[in-house]
């Protein structure tokens, strides 16, 4: 309910005494005139929207928008729908492969090699050359009687990894201890017959064994009959 502001006098004199309800009026008159003179100034310390400035943004190499009117209608720039390298695998023929053939393929390239923790050492390639060095490994106590190797009882000789390499000797060692380059052969066969030559160990073991086969044999007294024959031994 709104009321009123002018004075009430309702008829009487300045002498005349306020009632109660003319006094509670005039209160009430009084604090709407002081609530509107709060508003007004509080609206007045508000400022306009169009006095606010906001400062200048500085926004340098925007990119090109997708989008360009033309006039009334909308078109889309279709060089910058996909980067280059996406265009030139979608211009390119695509290879379409059997997923089965590839998990093949896969686990094939897998097994070819020994694995990371192994330095992926290749499956081993056998070859007749490699095959008598790994022999010659097998047999390695027959070729040196004074050392003592482990025995092994597997008959399977041939490793399913395995890379065949060159020592290289280091920057330190000294030069006569160093195997010249006349006396190197190519696979251990090759240095086990040329040892031979020079020692002929094998081929006096080699008859020694006959000797031992062939005694109190016929062939073992032929022989001894052939070498009295030649004067070699005597009957006495």
């Amino acid at each position: 309910m709104d009321v009123p502001t002018h004075p009430v006098t309702h008829g009487l004199a300045e002498d005349d005494e306020l009632s109660d309800e003319q006094i509670e009026m005039l209160l009430k008159q009084a604090e709407v005139r002081a609530r509107e003179k709060d508003t007004s100034g509080a609206l007045a310390q508000i400022p306009s929207a169009l006095d606010i400035k906001l400062p200048r943004l500085n926004t340098p190499g925007l990119p090109a928008p997708y989008v360009q009117m033309n006039g009334e209608v909308a078109r889309v720039d279709p060089s910058r729908l996909l980067d280059d390298q996406q265009r030139a695998l979608a211009n390119h023929i695509r290879k379409v492969e059997d997923p089965v053939a590839v998990k093949k393929r896969k686990i094939e390239e897998k097994k070819a090699t020994a694995g990371e923790r192994w330095f992926n050492l290749p499956k081993t390639e056998l070859t007749p050359e490699l095959k008598r060095d790994l022999q010659l490994l097998k047999m390695r106590n027959v070729l040196d009687p004074h050392r003592h190797y482990k025995k092994e009882n597997s008959k399977d000789f041939v490793p399913e990894y395995s890379q065949v390499g060159t020592i290289v000797e280091g920057p330190t060692e000294y030069f006569s201890a160093r195997l010249q380059k006349k006396d190197r052969k190519k696979t251990f066969v090759e240095e086990v017959l040329e040892q031979e030559k020079s020692s002929g160990r094998f081929e006096r073991k080699y008859g020694e064994i006959q000797t031992k086969k062939t005694s109190g044999k016929k062939a073992h007294y032929k022989a001894v009959k052939a070498m009295r024959k030649s004067g070699k031994i005597s009957k006495g």
